[in-house]
C-alpha cells in the first residue's frame, strides 16, 4: 500500500485550493486514475498556485472521492470536431446526452430533469467550480465552450456535495485554464466541415511575476443539417490572478456569451424518419430562435490557514433572452452570489481527519414578458409581464475519518431554504390577471458512506444520500395554449443507494457503478399541443436505478516493436426508470430513456504522433415515447472514425467522420401521455453523415 504521512497529507489538500480541489484529496492514499492520461503537458507557469491547482492535483482529487465520479482531460477531445457537450461527455457512463439542433441537448445523470423539455434542470452546472445556473436552479449550455477548457469533473448524485449540490444528479464542473495549467502560452486553431460549419479559435497566457493571465476566444458559424437550424456563436473567457503572498492569492474571472440561433423544431416520427431535414411549420412561420447575451464575472479569493485553507467565491452573471417560439419570449435578469469554503486536515484521536465546511448565499431577479408571435418572430399583444425572484441559502459539511489507512468513513449533511417569488400580470390580450404569489422550500439532506482501498490503485465504494430538487420558474410557471399559470409545485426528494469500483490493474482501468434511487414528487412532463411548452407534474413515487461503467483495455503495447499502443474502450449505461404503483400508471417505464446505451471504440496510437479511432454508438432497444408505454423509437447503431497526426512546429491535425452509414434515427424526443401518429410532433432527428477536419498550433 502506497501512503502518504499526514503531514504531505496536508500540503496535497494545500495545493487543492480552488473550489475544484475538495477535502478528500488530504485523505488519498493512492493514485487512482479513472481515465487514462497520456503525456500530460506541462504549463506555461509552474504547473499549478492557490487557485489553479495542477491538473493532475485537480485529477487525483476527484479520483479520490467516496463515490462516483469522473475525470476528464479535455486534451482528449481536442482531436475530434467538439462543439456541443456530447461531444466531450460522450465517454462518460452515466450521463444521457442527446443533441437536438445546434447547441441544444438533453442532459440528463440518472434520470434528472428526465423530461425537460428544454436545457437542464437537476444538475449543477459550474465553470471553475462557479455556478452558471440562474438562482432558479436552471441551467444552460450555451456559454460552455469545448474549446476553452482545461478539464471536466463529474460528480454523480450526493458525491457533489462539496459543491454545496444535492440535487438527484448532481454536479458538472468545467475547468477553464490559467497560465499554470493552460498547454502552451499561445493556441490556435481552424476548423470546417459539413454543413457549411467553420469555427476559429485561439487563446493566449502569460505568467508575470506575481500576476498571470489566460484569455480565449471561439467564433462558430454553421448552416446546419436541417432547414432553419442556422447558428453563430461567440465565447470569451478570460481570468487574472494576483498572488498576494505567500499565503494568499485571488482571481477574477469574466466571460461573454453570444448565440443567435434558428430553431429547426420538432417533427411527427413519420416526418422525422422520411424527410428528416426539414424544420417543422411552426419553426419556420414563426421564424422560431434563441438569442442570447451573457455577461459573467466571478472571483476566487484563496487563504492559506496553519491548519487548512478558506477559499471564498463570488459571482455575478448577466443574461438577456430573447426567444421566439409559440410565444416571444424576451427574459432579462441578474444572478448573484457568494460562497466560503473552509477545507482541513487533522489529527482527531490518533486517527486522520478531513473536513469541508461550506456555505452559499446567493439569488436572481428576472424581468420575463411574453408576446404573441404574430408570425416571422413579430411581437404581437402582450401575454405576460412578470417578475422572477429566487433566492437560496445553504449550508454543509462533509466529514472523513480513517478508522484504518485503507478505510475512511464519510458523512454530510446539507440544509438549505429556497424561495421563489413570482409577480406580474398574466394573460394580458385576453382576461387579465394580476398575480403575486411565491413559494419556499427548505429541507436537509444527509449523507453517509465509506471509501476502502483493498489493493494499490483499486478502490471500493458505498453511499447512501438524501437528494431533493426544487422547481424552477419554468414548472411554477406553466403555459398551455389558451392560459399561463403560476402551479405551486412540491419538491422532489428522494434517497440514492450507490455502490461501485474504480481503479487500474496491469492493462486494465475501469469504473463501475450500480445505484437505486427511491423518489417522491418527481417533476415530469409532457407536451400539451403543438409547439407548446412541456406542462410539469408531481409523480407520487418513482423509481430510478441503473449501472454506469467504463472499461479499457490496452490490447497490445509495442504492437509493431515502436512502443505503439492497441487500446479498446467500452462505455456501457443501464437505466431502469419506472413509476411505482401509479395511479394512473401503474409501474409502467418512464419515457425517454432508452434501457441500454453503449458505446466501443479501438484506438491505435503510434508514438510519433499518429492515431486512429474507428467507433460506434449503440441502442439496441430505443426509449419509449409515452407514458402509457405505447410506442418506442427504434433502436440504431452508429458508426464514426477520428484520426489525428502531430505536424511539424507543434501543429496537429485531425479528421473526424460521423454516421458513416448515414443512418436515420430519432436523437430526442418530448414524452407524451399517449403517442398518436398523426398528432404526436415532438421528434428531433439525428443528424446524418458529416465530416470535419482542424489544424491547430500551439507556441
Amino acid at each position: 500500500m502506497n501512503r502518504i504521512s499526514p503531514t504531505r497529507a496536508g500540503l496535497l489538500a494545500l495545493a487543492a485550493a480552488s473550489p475544484l480541489a475538495i477535502a478528500v484529496a488530504q485523505a488519498q492514499t493512492t493514485e487512482l486514475p479513472t481515465i487514462t492520461i497520456e503525456g500530460q503537458p506541462s504549463g506555461t507557469g509552474s504547473g499549478g498556485s492557490l487557485t489553479s491547482p495542477a491538473i493532475e492535483t485537480q485529477r487525483r482529487a476527484v479520483n479520490s472521492t467516496a463515490g462516483s465520479v469522473s475525470h476528464i482531460d479535455a486534451e482528449t477531445t481536442r482531436n475530434t470536431y467538439a462543439t456541443t457537450l456530447r461531444d466531450v461527455l460522450q465517454d462518460t457512463p452515466g450521463i444521457l446526452v442527446q443533441n437536438r439542433y445546434s447547441q441544444e441537448i438533453r442532459l440528463s445523470i440518472r434520470g434528472s430533469g428526465l423530461a425537460r423539455a428544454f436545457h437542464t434542470r437537476g444538475i449543477e452546472i459550474l465553470q471553475d467550480g462557479v455556478p452558471t445556473n440562474l438562482a432558479d436552479g436552471s441551467g444552460d449550455f450555451y456559454q460552455i465552450d469545448p474549446l476553452a477548457l482545461r478539464a471536466i469533473e463529474v460528480f454523480r448524485g450526493g458525491n457533489a456535495l462539496p459543491f454545496g449540490s444535492s440535487t438527484l444528479g448532481g454536479a458538472i464542473n468545467f475547468v477553464t485554464p490559467t497560465a499554470f495549467t493552460a498547454t502552451a502560452p499561445n493556441v490556435f486553431s481552424i476548423e470546417a466541415g459539413s454543413f457549411g460549419t467553420i469555427r476559429g479559435h485561439g487563446s493566449v497566457s502569460r505568467v508575470m511575476g506575481d500576476w498571470d493571465f489566460h484569455a480565449s476566444g471561439t467564433v462558430t458559424h454553421s448552416d446546419g443539417w436541417r432547414a432553419h437550424e442556422q447558428q453563430t456563436l461567440g465565447h470569451f473567457n478570460a481570468n487574472v490572478g494576483r498572488r498576494i503572498s505567500d499565503r494568499v492569492e485571488t482571481r477574477f474571472y469574466f466571460g461573454a456569451y453570444y448565440t443567435d440561433v434558428k430553431l429547426p423544431g420538432s417533427l411527427t416520427y413519420g416526418a422525422a424518419m422520411t424527410n428528416p431535414r426539414q424544420a417543422a411549420a411552426t419553426a419556420l412561420s414563426g421564424d422560431q430562435a434563441r438569442n442570447t447575451y451573457v455577461q459573467r464575472f466571478a472571483n476566487v479569493t484563496s487563504i492559506k490557514l496553519d491548519f487548512g485553507q478558506l477559499d471564498i467565491t463570488s459571482w455575478a452573471i448577466h443574461k438577456h433572452l430573447n426567444h421566439p417560439i409559440f410565444q416571444v419570449l424576451d427574459q432579462d435578469g441578474w444572478t448573484y452570489g457568494i460562497s466560503p469554503r473552509f477545507t482541513g486536515s487533522f489529527n482527531l484521536g490518533g486517527y486522520r481527519n478531513d473536513l469541508i465546511v461550506g456555505a452559499r448565499i446567493f439569488a436572481g431577479n428576472n424581468q420575463a414578458l411574453q408576446f404573441v408571435n404574430a408570425g416571422n418572430a413579430v411581437r404581437g399583444a402582450q401575454t405576460v409581464n412578470a417578475r422572477q425572484l429566487a433566492s437560496n441559502y445553504e449550508t454543509w459539511f462533509e466529514n472523513r475519518f480513517f478508522v484504518l489507512p485503507q478505510l475512511a468513513l464519510t458523512a454530510g449533511l446539507k440544509a438549505y431554504v429556497a424561495k421563489r417569488d413570482f409577480s406580474g400580470t398574466l394573460n394580458m390580450n385576453t382576461l387579465p390577471v394580476a398575480v403575486d404569489t411565491g413559494v419556499t422550500y427548505s429541507g436537509v439532506n444527509p449523507r453517509v458512506g465509506l471509501l476502502w482501498e483493498p489493493l494499490r490503485d483499486v478502490q471500493v465504494f458505498a453511499n447512501i444520500t438524501r437528494s431533493s430538487d426544487v422547481p424552477d420558474f419554468s414548472d411554477l410557471t406553466q403555459t398551455t395554449a389558451t392560459t399561463t399559470a403560476f402551479v405551486p409545485l412540491k419538491a422532489q426528494t428522494g434517497t440514492t443507494y450507490e455502490v461501485g469500483t474504480r481503479g487500474r490493474y496491469g492493462a486494465f482501468t475501469w469504473e463501475a457503478t450500480a445505484y437505486r434511487a427511491d423518489l417522491r414528487n418527481q417533476m415530469l412532463q409532457f407536451n400539451v399541443g403543438v409547439g407548446i411548452p412541456a406542462s410539469t407534474f408531481n409523480a407520487p413515487r418513482t423509481q430510478l436505478q441503473g449501472v454506469e461503467m467504463a472499461a479499457s483495455v490496452d490490447l497490445s503495447r509495442n504492437l509493431t516493436g515502436n512502443g505503439d499502443r492497441l487500446t479498446l474502450k467500452q462505455v456501457w449505461t443501464w437505466s431502469d426508470f419506472r413509476f411505482v404503483n401509479d395511479p394512473t400508471y401503474g409501474n409502467n417505464r418512464l419515457p425517454l430513456v432508452p434501457e441500454h446505451v453503449l458505446r466501443t471504440s479501438l484506438t491505435y496510437a503510434h508514438p510519433a504522433g499518429f492515431s486512429i479511432t474507428p467507433a460506434i454508438d449503440i441502442v439496441p432497444q430505443g426509449a419509449i415515447v409515452d407514458y402509457r408505454n405505447t410506442f418506442r423509437v427504434p433502436g440504431y447503431a452508429l458508426f464514426g472514425v477520428s484520426a489525428a497526426a502531430k505536424l511539424p512546429n507543434g501543429g496537429e491535425a485531425f479528421v473526424d467522420i460521423r454516421n458513416i452509414a448515414d443512418k436515420r434515427y430519432i436523437s430526442d424526443f418530448g414524452p407524451v401521455v399517449q403517442y398518436n401518429s398523426a398528432s404526436t410532433a415532438t421528434f428531433y432527428p439525428g443528424a446524418g453523415r458529416s465530416i470535419y477536419g482542424g489544424v491547430r498550433v500551439k507556441f
